[in-house]
């Protein structure tokens, strides 16, 4: 297989996947437990994903946003299977949100803005910090596709652009990421 598709973590693959599909049926026709199920298979990964969007520090709210949202228009999915690009579009539009917040605060404040930490030598805080200094479009599409297993039609989804868009974004992070991770 020479396709560009990573495998889906943290959600078992294809049973996973029909899994998810299940849950957000039952959640459909009103089952609270199978929220609350999808909620705990989910939360850690949308977390994780708006952690590499807006820091450590703001993706706890962020990822609350995105589940209010989330569970609020749950019933108008109209493809269960579809859950993981739906979410994840949800979520990026959460972060965005609350970057223009920040950005409108300091804006405000017209206070000083703290100078990035530079990453150790250490080889995995290299790849947080090459991961970092991707454009967004860049590092999102990286993200859901190296992190959280996503094709790149779920991709192109999330990020409502066309297919090749997407495969683009990911071929210059990709490239990004190896050049920094090279030293050059």
């Amino acid at each position: 297989m020479m396709g560009m598709q990573a495998p889906a973590r943290g959600t078992g693959g294809d049973a996973g996947r029909r899994f998810d599909e299940l849950l957000v049926t039952l959640v459909q026709g009103g089952d609270r437990a199978a929220g609350e199920r999808l909620v705990r298979r989910w939360h850690p990964r949308l977390l994780r994903t708006a952690r590499r969007l807006v820091g450590a520090e703001m993706a706890p709210g962020v990822v609350q946003e995105a589940w209010i949202s989330i569970l609020r228009g749950i019933g108008s999915l109209r493809d269960p299977a579809r859950f993981a690009p739906w979410a994840f579009g949800i979520l990026h539009r959460r972060c965005a949100d609350a970057i223009r917040r920040a950005q409108a605060r300091r804006s405000i404040a017209m206070g000083e803005v703290e100078a990035p930490v530079q990453p150790a030598p250490d080889e995995a805080l290299a790849l947080v910090g090459a991961f970092a200094a991707l454009p967004a479009e860049q590092r999102l599409a990286a993200q859901l596709f190296f992190v959280e297993g996503l094709t790149l039609a779920e991709i192109a989804e999330v990020q409502q652009v066309p297919v090749g868009t997407a495969k683009s974004r990911l071929f210059h992070a990709r490239r990004r990421l190896k050049a920094a991770l090279e030293g050059e």
